[in-house]
């Protein structure tokens, strides 16, 4: 039986994923990556030694692909949910916010990270894991144009919430890594500079320390977790 930390990162070839990835590869994990743009990602793997799934997790046949290789290990430490969509850029007001593009947000960014849990909670229970579900600011302050996403957001920490409920011996978190110099970040703010956000690897060390120390299930910031000890 291996030893050897295991992770499941979806949306790993770009911003916060793809900094994650290296980090714990960096640490001698066993990654299994996964995101929707092929070359990208397979950047990282070639970086990383990670085994790479490309494939958009709200596809249940690329799901069906995922478990087959999880199926493969003994363990799986981490399940990072990081896939996130972000819906129509600019954004629309909700008065305005066409009804087929929420659902699809609604698909990646809830109905998806569950469909992940589901099928990583056997090697996640076989070593008494953890699950990361990357939330936002969005989820609990009502950002003008961002109630799609918002709620979208909102709808995955509860859902966070109750499977940690569900799944005592797990470590289950909702992490907020504040704004950070991304596509999806660009996409929202078309024309604009965000040179001023600070760049995904400057978050990871929050999230390091999330993993590393195992609070209590919860919801937390990066802000927060940055104090130094």
């Amino acid at each position: 039986m291996s030893e050897t930390s295991t992770a499941l990162i979806t949306g790993a070839s770009a911003g916060l994923g793809r900094a994650t990835a290296l980090a714990l590869a960096e640490r001698g994990w066993d990654l299994i990556i996964t995101a929707r743009r092929a070359e990208p990602l397979e950047q990282v793997r070639r970086a990383t030694g990670a085994t790479a799934v490309p494939g958009d997790v709200a596809d249940p046949a690329h799901r069906a692909r995922l478990a087959a290789v999880l199926a493969e290990r003994d363990r799986l430490d981490l399940a990072l949910n990081n896939a996130s969509a972000l819906g129509p850029s600019p954004l629309p007001h909700l008065a305005d916010l066409p009804l087929d593009a929420f659902g699809a947000v609604l698909q990646t960014n809830v109905v998806a990270p569950l469909a992940v849990l589901q099928l990583a909670l056997p090697t996640l229970r076989a070593c008494d894991g953890a699950v990361i579900d990357i939330s936002s600011d969005a989820a609990v302050v009502p950002y003008e144009g961002w109630g799609g996403y918002g709620a979208s957001k909102a709808a995955l920490d509860q859902l966070t919430a109750v499977f940690a409920a569900e799944n005592p011996r797990l470590r289950v978190y909702s992490f907020d890594p504040g704004d950070m110099r991304s596509a999806m970040h660009q996409a929202a703010f078309p024309g604009e500079d965000i040179s001023d956000r600070p760049e995904p690897q400057t978050v990871v060390p929050a999230l390091l320390r999330l993993i590393d120390t195992r609070p209590p299930s919860g919801r937390y910031t990066a802000a927060e977790l940055s104090v130094a000890h």
